[in-house]
């Protein structure tokens, strides 16, 4: 294909810089997808297809009532990001979940960053993912958020952003590991001939990072994984890390607690369990403490880890820093506890409960992004731009009902990467979910991630629950 023929001119491209050249640090990659004849595209792209269904890579859809498996839909045109410009990313997303880590343990504990005017009370005090029930507790290795997946975004100038901290249960590293697996079957001389950094030390990583946090030091831990079970839309994605890591995948019926302790039931009798990474919400994780009605979690799992018998990943209580309002202080914060700037600027954030800011939102609701404080997967976001008078006046009633449920952001030009749609190459809207680990004196962030991109022109709805497709994420050592 001839890339002056494809359009890089509107937005931010990945690969093409506006005068039809790849751009510095991606020229092998840019110009081995060039000599391909649209048809032998094609005819890779089939062949990911049918890789993905052989592989059983699927999601779930929740439509109407019904769970829907589909096939994960799959780009071959990979993303690629030069290595030099990685650091400066890895090391901004290492910083910012430090700064996260201290904030939830203050929050927790002697709540500094409010006695001291940085944020204000009444932001924690309405936060419907403040948990009570965690206040002084102390977890291990002092980290409560020991897996992040930060959603990242390019604006026109080329410049990464953060868009969102996902602390609760992020999910998607599943999919990047298998969009790896499948782009080699694609592309296999590509990775003979260049310098792709690796993704698949992450489950090794993980494992470690678990193993570290057992009670029992000196002892091999038992780590097993928490899902809600099969109807969850990540569960494809709870059991591939749990056999990825060796780990036991369990649901809540499966553990019992007695004495404090948290056990296993196995044919051969109760067996300890040290680590639960949990993939199950706060409110469903013990009926003692939050929801009665919940069998997803176990009575007692609370009690148990607050006597430090057993560790649970995310910590319980960790997602009062995964709410799009607490996001607009994250760079103060990063200030406040680290006394450095930060290296990735957040998207320019209106809070709908500071007063000036509200009358700002309201007065251009059809300019802006306003999004829900909690929601996930592009639910309840209005872009205003495209929205219609009916929704415009609807989003503003709810926005007075509730400011402090909402923020509003400009429309960020998310930066576009070729991708095949109807057998042409063509820029679509892409964002990007890294993975960064922390523990005590531990920090490790993907090579990349999980590139989603929105398939239909245009678009900037890169979910693939509302009809976004993905793509593997190439880091790529220009000189290796």
């Amino acid at each position: 294909m001839n890339w002056r023929e494809y359009r890089s001119d509107r937005f931010f491209d990945e690969l093409i810089d506006p005068a039809g050249s790849p751009r510095d640090g991606v020229h092998g990659v840019a110009e081995f997808l060039g000599s391909l004849e649209p048809a032998e595209l094609r005819h890779r792209q089939e062949a990911a297809e049918l890789a993905v269904r052989s592989m059983g890579i699927t999601f779930t859809v929740y439509s109407d009532g019904d769970n829907i498996d589909r096939a994960w839909p799959f780009d071959i045109i990979p993303r690629v990001i030069p290595s030099d410009e990685w650091r400066r990313v890895r090391a901004g997303l290492e910083q910012r979940l430090q700064a996260l880590n201290l904030f939830i343990a203050d929050v927790y504990g002697e709540q500094r960053i409010v006695a001291d005017g940085i944020v204000p009370a009444d932001l924690l005090a309405r936060s419907v993912n403040y948990r009570a029930a965690c206040r002084g507790i102390e977890p291990p290795l002092g980290a409560w958020a020991h897996i992040c997946g930060s959603d990242l975004v390019r604006g026109d100038d080329g410049t990464f952003y953060v868009l969102e901290d996902n602390l609760r249960v992020p999910s998607g590293v599943s999919y990047m590991l298998e969009n790896r697996l499948v782009t080699k079957r694609v592309f296999p001389e590509l990775f003979r001939n260049l310098d792709i950094l690796p993704v698949d030390d992450y489950p090794a990583k993980l494992a470690g990072l678990l193993a570290a946090l057992s009670p029992r030091p000196g002892e091999a831990p038992t780590v097993v994984v928490l899902t809600p079970g099969i109807y969850n839309s990540a569960y494809f994605e709870h059991a591939f890390l749990a056999q990825q890591m060796g780990a036991e995948l369990v649901e809540g019926s499966d553990l019992t607690v007695d004495d404090d302790v948290v056990y296993l039931r196995t044919i051969e009798g109760l067996a300890r369990v040290d680590v639960i990474y949990r993939r199950v919400d706060d409110l469903f994780l013990d009926p003692e403490v939050f929801r009665p009605d919940s069998a997803l979690g176990a009575p007692g799992l609370m009690r148990a880890w607050r006597a430090g018998n057993v560790a649970i990943a995310n910590a319980p209580g960790a997602g009062v820093a995964d709410d799009k309002v607490v996001y607009a202080y994250v760079p103060d914060m990063i200030r406040y506890y680290l006394g450095e700037e930060p290296r990735i600027p957040n998207v320019p954030t209106y809070v709908c409960d500071r007063d000036d800011d509200r009358r700002y939102v309201l007065d251009h609701l059809d300019e802006l992004v306003v999004k829900p404080a909690n929601e996930s997967g592009g639910y309840g976001i209005v872009i205003g731009p495209r929205a219609t008078v009916e929704q415009l006046a609807e989003c503003r009633a709810q926005v007075l009902a509730d400011p402090r449920n909402f923020v509003a952001q400009p429309v960020v030009n998310l930066s576009t990467a070729p991708t095949l749609c109807d057998g042409e190459v063509a820029a679509r809207h892409v964002d990007l979910r890294p993975f960064s680990l922390y523990g005590e004196g531990f920090s490790y962030v993907t090579h990349g991630g999980l590139t989603r991109v929105a398939l239909v022109e245009g678009s900037l709805v890169v979910n693939s629950s509302q009809g976004g497709g993905s793509k593997d994420t190439w880091i790529l050592d220009p000189h290796g």
